[in-house]
């Protein structure tokens, strides 16, 4: 199938259906199909990891060196001491309590950990557990040592057709799974892809995932991703993810995002707009 056909499709207009957006159902099905073996056998790997049966604190950690950082805190390399459940290198994001309290972003991260605690996909990243001190909170992820995807794009400049199937594959299992959990992402763009060594993509960052029937009305997400819905604030639901998509398979084939702008107006208003360009170059 033709990447142009999947582009047009996550790009048509909305429905009356927020389940459905072009021919979203369709490319779902194709891509479980493409992606059926490798997608059961990342299920059978997830579920051999064991989560920790103890209680744990800083003192089970030795903390390496620093892989991120944010605007609440960062994200440490950690080596687990003798944890049951923990035999891997780990990824622990250490937030600071008194900015997240000043920021008003308590009840996000509370939302964040809930939401990474009552998922298991092979394409999310894991959480292992959380603790705190009386500084800082912690949550103690899997380790993903590919890096992230956003730096892997600007290292090739763009994908192959090919290429851009494969990862858009596990994107779609990924919202297949969420949304039929009625969690909206909200989110996505290279920066919370992270590849992994067998170069399979795994989600993270779930501070703007919501559980949502129906609509919700919060005005969240990265300029360039967001669905026009989203901006005219008359509610939105599960479509936007599939918006996202769309827009991180034109990034992945052409190099750079359909509604760009050096103004976050400017982008709006190309969102808004809604005329999708494929360059001469682009790879259909």
């Amino acid at each position: 199938m033709a990447n142009g056909m999947v582009c047009n499709c996550l790009f048509k207009a909305r429905t009356g259906n927020e389940e459905g957006v072009g021919c979203t159902p369709g490319l779902i099905s194709l891509v479980k199909r493409l992606f059926q073996r490798k997608h059961k056998k990342a299920q059978s790997c997830t579920l051999e990891i064991r989560k920790p049966t103890a209680k744990l604190e800083k003192k089970n950690f030795e903390f390496v060196r620093t892989l991120g950082t944010g605007g609440f805190g960062r994200v440490m390399l950690a080596i687990p001491q003798n944890v049951e459940g923990i035999d891997e290198p780990c990824a622990i994001k250490r937030l600071k309590k008194h900015s997240l309290i000043v920021q008003k972003q308590v009840d996000h991260v509370v939302s964040e950990k809930k939401l990474l605690a009552s998922v298991n996909h092979p394409f999310i990243v894991n959480m292992l557990g959380t603790f705190k001190d009386p500084q800082y909170l912690y949550i103690v992820m899997e380790c993903v040592f590919g890096g992230d995807f956003f730096g892997y794009l600007r290292s090739v400049d763009k994908l192959e057709s090919k290429d851009a199937m494969f990862y858009a594959a596990q994107i779609a299992c990924i919202f297949d799974y969420m949304h039929s959990n009625n969690i909206i992402y909200r989110d996505l763009k290279p920066e919370n892809l992270l590849v992994g060594c067998d170069g399979y993509l795994k989600l993270t960052d779930f501070g703007f995932a919501k559980v949502v029937e129906l609509r919700t009305y919060t005005l969240c997400g990265t300029p360039e991703y967001l669905a026009p819905e989203i901006l005219l604030n008359k509610g939105h639901g599960k479509a936007v993810d599939w918006w996202t998509m769309g827009i991180l398979i034109y990034e992945m084939l052409v190099g750079y995002p359909p509604f760009y702008h050096e103004d976050p107006m400017g982008i709006y208003k190309k969102i808004l707009e809604c005329r999708l360009i494929f360059p001469r170059s682009y790879d259909a």
